[in-house]
């Protein structure tokens, strides 16, 4: 596959820090691509299996150790650990001048690195815009993801992308100063859909509860009932229809400005959950904003906010 300026990664040798969701699942890419993982760190139980699981044939080294061997060190650690794993491989000289250093952050770009960029690493942020469950479909999800990269200048853009394109991804450039705006829009994008599907989920099953379905089942709280398949197939073809319609795609009452129905909808479900009522209330309040609702329905949900 070409890339920027004949700039493809030779065969890398790769350390992981940690072994991860996120960090096996980008090693095992990069091994379909030629690279070598040659070693990773592993404290919990779970990720010494995990990484036995993924990556048989990789050391499970101690953090320095597996710093101080590799071309590239990915450090795929959550968040709020990565400026204290930074700051320490730089203060015990762990990484070696010249090493190719690239987090999986959302929230970060390169300056959260900069201890090691003193120390004449190259810094890459490059963070895969999907949702990792450590299931084997995290894998198989990655060569058609996006991934969000910042680099200090245009060989490390370079650097950057070729590698995603080697695993087969979409690389974008983020600037430094909007990732933080980057790692909230897909939070919002990814966390609350969830929040919201699972409150629906629940809320229907309390609609349909024990009640019996042709004979065979009744309705309980176990995952993959049926108010899981009567929610699926609707909110999928809604997420499908705002990513290719836009703003057409809205539907329901509020769009409608049936100021009536979103009065029902709150009052039913505070009796359930006035919890789950005013969050209803507060995508209501968002959803009449993009709509341009009329009055009555913005009246609607004022009245529903009062104490």
């Amino acid at each position: 596959m070409g890339t920027p300026d004949g700039l493809r990664p030779a065969r890398l040798t790769i350390g992981i820090i940690s072994a991860g969701r996120v960090g096996t699942a980008l090693g095992v890419a990069l091994e379909r691509a030629d690279h070598v993982v040659v070693a990773c760190s592993a404290i919990s139980r779970a990720s010494r299996e995990r990484a036995q699981r993924r990556l048989p044939d990789t050391a499970v080294l101690p953090v320095h150790d597996v710093a101080n061997r590799v071309e590239l060190l990915l450090l795929a650690v959550p968040d709020a650990e990565l400026a204290g794993l930074v700051s320490g491989l730089a203060a015990t000289g762990s990484v070696r001048p010249g090493t190719i250093v690239a987090h999986t952050s959302g929230a970060n770009g390169i300056a959260v690195l900069a201890p090691l960029t003193e120390q004449g690493c190259i810094p890459l942020a490059i963070h895969p815009a999907m949702t990792f469950t450590g299931s084997d479909e995290d894998i198989a999800r990655l060569p058609d993801a996006c991934f969000g990269v910042t680099a200090a200048d245009e060989v490390g853009y370079a650097i950057a992308q070729s590698l995603v394109l080697e695993i087969g991804g979409e690389p974008f450039r983020v600037r430094e100063d909007a990732r933080t705006l980057y790692h909230a829009a897909l939070a919002h994008a990814s966390n609350h859909i969830v929040t919201v599907v699972l409150d629906a989920v629940e809320a229907l099953r309390t609609a349909l509860w024990g009640q019996e379905l042709l004979g065979q089942e009744l309705v309980g709280d176990a995952p993959g009932g049926i108010a899981e398949r009567v929610v699926g197939p609707l909110a999928r073809a809604s997420l499908e229809n705002a990513l290719q319609r836009g703003q057409a795609a809205l539907t329901g009452p509020v769009a409608r400005g049936d100021a009536a129905a979103v009065a029902g909808h709150l009052a039913a479900l505070a009796e359930v959950d006035p919890q789950l009522a005013q969050a209803y209330r507060a995508n209501s309040l968002r959803t009449a904003q993009r709509a341009h609702a009329p009055q009555a329905v913005f009246a609607t949900l004022a009245e529903a906010g009062q104490p």
